[in-house]
């Protein structure tokens, strides 16, 4: 069990969950509180109404998502990407130790391994490529 009642979470664990559980409510068994930023949401949202798990997101309503983007300080903002900054902001914002980020690399590989499994072909040469990237 956690040490902390709270979490706030990024978008690639989150699409992690939804791929590996089916939905986001192993988070409301384990947490009180769990909190996504406005960029975050805003990311999940970017691939539009078939973007891979937003409907398992929106369906989500234990989530506290945040619905006004993020005051970021500047270290923070040049040293990150814009969502797993706002995630490490608000928890500090909201005195929450613990958060839940990745890697862009990680990112890139669930969704390949994802979109491989649900029959979309990729070659070796596009995957290498795209972990490059």
């Amino acid at each position: 069990m956690p040490e902390t009642d709270s979490i706030v979470i990024n978008t690639g664990p989150l699409l992690a969950l939804i791929a590996g559980y089916g939905d986001l409510s192993l988070l409301k068994k384990i947490y009180k509180r769990v909190l996504v930023p406005f960029e975050v949401c805003r990311e999940i949202q970017a691939g539009g109404t078939t973007a891979f798990g937003l409907k398992e997101f929106v369906q989500s309503y234990f989530m506290e998502k945040q619905s006004v983007p993020l005051e970021i300080g500047p270290f923070l903002k040049n040293s990150l990407d814009l969502a797993e900054a706002s995630v490490i902001q608000l928890a500090v914002n909201e005195n929450i130790p613990t958060v839940c980020i990745d890697e862009a690399v990680g990112r890139r590989i669930a969704r390949m391994n994802r979109m491989q499994s649900n029959g979309i072909y990729l070659s070796k040469k596009v995957i290498d490529f795209a972990l490059r990237q």
